[in-house]
């Protein structure tokens, strides 16, 4: 039986454009998604926006529209940014939508059914920007614009003071069942300095949580209190749910729930890992397999902000670059959990070194030597010599076993230096045996040669064709492998080499799929 396999991103916050962050939550959301379909597991994908809260009614009124205008233009930016970078996602949410409105309320409704909301008074510190309630502890001091001391929340962004009627929930009841859940099982929480964040916090000691204002109406409304709208990160979470068809029994909630890996950026790791699954407690719904909090990508080594006029669009270092040269990058140079730096030259100089002198090259001498010297003909039968064997066995081992281990466990950048170190091996083997120099010696052995590197691009070209899609596609059409051998049990089927040669396929003109590439400079926008 097939296994099912459910990733979601956090959705994005769309009061303002894409930006790189979000740009590489999806990209690494969808190499899972990838790597997990050639696995052979059935994928449900799933992207959105949270357009609820007190940010988008503030920006929305700042620039003259309604919240709804405003969710309607920044969303299809978000939509236009996942389709250019190739995710393939099955489900865009939008928590303005009729059924994820339903579904807030139905878990809203389930907590309410098990005793854990009241009505009372909330008076505590509130930041707009991260939608987040603190505790007085938590506070820094900072500096204001005029050189006061303020009081900032622990992200560093402004705090104040807020009085009204609320609905709260009983998170403070739930504060053994989340240690037990934590102690029990390790990799709910990941990577291991996310799990040790979140426990210190949680023995603590939690504090019931406000879950709902009355001081705007963009949101959710509360069943029962029209007045009130809920807290956006209850309906904010609960996207996870809605996209399945909760309430309503529906076979992707049968098929897919709960999810393999919440993927989200470590700001937002509390919400993930103490108020989601005490809400899904408290209404009997099962837990997430893991919630999974990768670090932030630092401009230069800069966090990214606009007041810093360092802020990056997605979509333009994808134009200058290429989409497949950006999703290499930011999967390559990033320790996947830990914070990572990016740079013009820095893409530039991995993408040339990595995917146009090494891969790139390696494909394009040895599918037109093939196309040149042997009229695009592959042999058979194949008669190899000992260094032809070892090679492909060495391949077949990084593409086969070691990528698919190291992105299994979800250290990409540890898959990509075995496969890397495969392409070396390739590109050191046709160094020794110089086919250039065999085409006049012996051309015989020349061919035996280029089909062995042939034989190899194809575990290459599959291993990664997570991180690059449509080049990895495109390579592997030129080698003239079916879409159905396109998987990872087919690195198994031995015939695969037997049906294409025995064929009327020819190896045809190849076309550079990796370009070098040169730092573009930036726009003058002013």
């Amino acid at each position: 039986m097939t296994e099912n396999f459910y990733i979601t991103t956090a959705i994005s916050y769309p009061n303002g454009p894409p930006h790189i962050g979000h740009a590489y939550e999806a990209i690494a959301a969808d190499v899972i998604a990838r790597f997990q379909r050639l696995s052979g597991r059935n994928v449900r994908f799933q992207t959105g926006t949270d357009e609820h809260g007190l940010k988008m009614a503030q920006k929305a009124e700042e620039l003259g529209v309604t919240p709804a205008q405003l969710a309607n233009e920044m969303s299809a930016q978000f939509i236009a940014m996942c389709d250019s970078l190739n995710i393939s996602y099955d489900r865009f949410i939008r928590t303005s939508e009729e059924d994820h409105h339903r579904a807030s309320q139905a878990i809203w409704q389930a907590m309410v059914d098990k005793g854990d909301m009241y009505l009372d008074r909330y008076e505590g510190w509130y930041s707009v920007r991260d939608e987040a309630f603190y505790n007085e502890d938590e506070l820094i001091e900072g500096v204001g614009s005029e050189g006061q001391s303020v009081k900032l929340s622990p992200q560093g962004t402004a705090v104040e003071w807020t009085a009204e009627e609320s609905w709260f929930f009983r998170l403070s009841k739930y504060q053994d069942r989340l240690i037990a859940l934590y102690t029990q099982n390790p990799s709910f929480i990941a990577p291991e300095s996310r799990r040790n964040e979140v426990m210190k916090f949680v023995e603590g000691g939690l504090r019931d949580l406000s879950v709902s204002r009355t001081s705007f109406d963009w949101g959710v409304k509360v069943p029962g209190s029209p007045e009130h709208v809920m807290y956006v990160w209850v309906d904010a979470l609960t996207n996870y749910l809605t996209g399945l068809g909760y309430p309503d029994p529906s076979d992707d909630m049968a098929n897919y729930w709960p999810a393999n890996v919440h993927l989200i950026g470590k700001d937002i790791t509390r919400f993930h890992a103490v108020y989601w699954p005490a809400f899904l407690m408290s209404a009997d719904i099962a837990l997430p397999k893991q919630v999974f909090a990768h670090g932030f990508l630092l401009n230069k080594g800069e966090k990214m902000s606009k007041s810093a006029g360092n802020v990056v669009a997605p979509l333009q270092l994808a134009e200058d670059y290429g989409v497949d040269s950006l999703r290499y990058f930011l999967m390559r140079e990033v320790i996947f959990g830990n914070d990572g730096s990016f740079s013009a030259e820095t893409i530039v100089n991995i993408v040339n070194a990595d995917l146009a002198n090494s891969f790139g090259n390696l494909a394009q001498r040895t599918l037109s030597m093939l196309f040149k010297n042997c009229d695009g003909k592959l042999l058979w039968p194949l008669q190899q010599a000992e260094a032809d064997i070892a090679l492909e066995s060495k391949i077949a081992s990084a593409c086969a076993s070691e990528l698919p281990q190291e992105f299994a466990a979800m250290r990409f950048s540890q898959g990509i230096e075995a496969w890397l170190r495969a392409v070396n091996a390739c590109n050191q083997y046709v160094d020794e045996q110089a086919p250039w120099a065999l085409k006049k010696t012996d051309p015989e052995r020349m061919h035996v040669v280029l089909v062995t590197v042939y034989r190899c691009l194809r575990y290459l070209a599959l291993a990664i064709s997570p991180v690059v899609p449509a080049s990895a596609t495109h390579l592997l059409e030129q080698l003239g492998v079916a879409t159905d051998q396109r998987n990872f049990a087919a690195f198994d089927d031995e015939n695969w080499y037997a049906n294409i040669a025995q064929s009327d396929y020819l190896v045809a003109k190849p076309v550079a799929i990796f370009p070098r590439q040169e730092v573009v400079q930036a726009k003058d926008n002013s």
